[in-house]
């Protein structure tokens, strides 16, 4: 894969406007459906299991976040997976807090047993818990933790039979085979609530205009950190509140000047330069 992978991926969301079904947490829903509508998806938040598997076959997307959890949206989850297992419409799941409480982790691992998920996002800490590795957790954040997140996000997609993207200071994305860090995006995305969940859901949208998950989650990452690094620049002498508004302004205006200058991919064996690599 190749920048002009990325750029063509971003202007096709733009121009199709892929409608992405979003069962969220009630903290970001409102974040969430504005950072969609910034890219230039079409956002849809869809929850009463009366509907959501007429919504879900419909979608570009279905994005299932566990953040604010209750046996009501866990229902209407597993009916909106299946309507999107059997119309072919990709999964993204976001275990949010798994490993915080048995009730957590015990509902991220039926979801991911019961439905055919295409791509879970989460960081090191939601993914190891997940697959029953050791990793600290306070309340629905990561710990620092110790380990590999290399190893633990090849060893996540292995047994969980999908892409893996796990988030942090660098991200990860893996299918097992192929594993890929990305460099870009900014500290003061973890000052503003809901950035993690409206990633996800912007993986989302690109998985919805891509059948190649890989190149769909690659580009989401690169985009959406270069409209942070951006955003943090020109709200350097403010706070998160600045950013969160320039951020939601940058998702809407990054261009394919921006892509080029600031992307930073590499393999997780063997760096190579941005403009070398063949990811395809």
């Amino acid at each position: 894969m190749k920048i002009e992978t990325i750029i063509r991926l971003l202007q096709e969301v733009r121009e199709r406007n892929p409608l992405v079904h979003n069962i969220t947490n009630t903290v970001v829903t409102n974040f969430t459906a504005n950072g969609l509508l910034a890219l230039g998806a079409s956002p849809v938040m869809a929850y009463a299991k009366e509907e959501v598997a007429d919504m879900a076959k419909i979608a570009g997307a279905l994005v299932l976040n566990i953040g604010t959890l209750n046996e009501t949206e866990v229902e209407a989850m597993m009916i909106a997976g299946k309507s999107a297992n059997k119309h072919g419409v990709p999964v993204v799941f976001d275990p949010v807090g798994a490993g915080a409480t048995p009730y957590r982790t015990q509902t991220a691992r039926k979801l991911l047993k019961e439905l055919k998920i295409s791509i879970i996002r989460g960081n090191a800490g939601e993914i190891a818990n997940v697959i029953g590795e050791s990793w600290e957790v306070k309340g629905v954040d990561a710990g620092e933790g110790v380990g590999d997140v290399v190893t633990l996000a090849k060893t996540a997609a292995k047994q969980l039979d999908c892409l893996v993207v796990i988030t942090g200071k660098d991200d990860v994305v893996s299918n097992g085979e192929q594993t890929v860090l990305i460099e870009n995006g900014h500290p003061i995305l973890t000052k503003v609530t809901g950035t993690g969940c409206l990633l996800t859901s912007v993986i989302g949208a690109f998985a919805s205009v891509s059948i190649d998950l890989m190149a769909a989650s690659i580009s989401a990452l690169v985009y959406y950190g270069t409209a942070a690094e951006i955003a943090a620049e020109k709200t350097a002498h403010h706070g998160p509140g600045s950013f969160q508004v320039e951020f939601l302004n940058q998702l809407a205006t990054v261009t394919v000047e921006d892509l080029m200058e600031r992307g930073k991919i590499n393999r997780a064996e063997k760096a190579l330069n941005f403009w070398e690599r063949d990811l395809s």
